[in-house]
């Protein structure tokens, strides 16, 4: 199966103003974007999302932080590139982007409980022990913080599935945080 990547041009009706929402919002159409307008639902419930996130307890660098766990976890190689640009642009330490890219350990213990629940619950499938929830409320995170973990795991899981069918090629704009995944390296 192909997948298009429309642009304002192709897609339906019903997509085009998330389309222009999105164009606005970031100055270009990411092709992630232009595949999810295919289905006017998928495009607008992905732009909630990200339009909700906008109003999260994590900060901007907590919030990639999670994005890029999940992406990588996940080896969605467009997401990580995408999401590393992002990461740049909110001021994440070069230290902690590139241990999350490299799939390690962070330095920073917050940022780190916070990357250790986002993996223990795509690991527990959201059954997450009890012990992972208390680490993370002993570095400081709320029950809101966790369920915004969660909404992002959500938003994250499917991009990087969407992307992974489709193969979405990374937009120019985040050439420069390409990624390689080791499970496509392998595979």
């Amino acid at each position: 199966m192909k997948f298009q990547i429309h642009t304002k041009d192709t897609a339906s009706e019903a997509s085009r103003p998330t389309l222009d929402a999105t164009t606005r919002k970031y100055g270009f159409l990411p092709n992630l974007f232009g595949v999810l307008a295919e289905s006017p639902t998928a495009v607008q419930a992905y732009a909630g999302i990200n339009t909700a996130l906008e109003q999260s307890a994590l900060s901007p660098v907590e919030q990639q932080v999670v994005a890029l766990t999940v992406s990588t976890t996940n080896d969605c190689a467009y997401c990580v590139g995408a999401h590393s640009t992002v990461a740049q642009m909110v001021r994440m330490p070069e230290d902690v982007l590139t241990a999350l890219r490299e799939q390690r350990s962070l330095s920073d213990r917050k940022l780190n409980a916070l990357r250790t629940l986002v993996m223990s619950i795509l690991r527990h499938r959201g059954w997450v022990p009890e012990e992972d929830l208390q680490r993370v409320v002993a570095a400081g995170y709320t029950q809101r913080h966790v369920l915004d973990v969660l909404t992002l795991v959500a938003l994250k899981t499917l991009s990087n599935y969407v992307n992974h069918i489709a193969h979405t090629p990374l937009d120019v704009q985040f050439a420069a945080q390409s990624w390689t995944s080791q499970v496509a390296a392998v595979g």
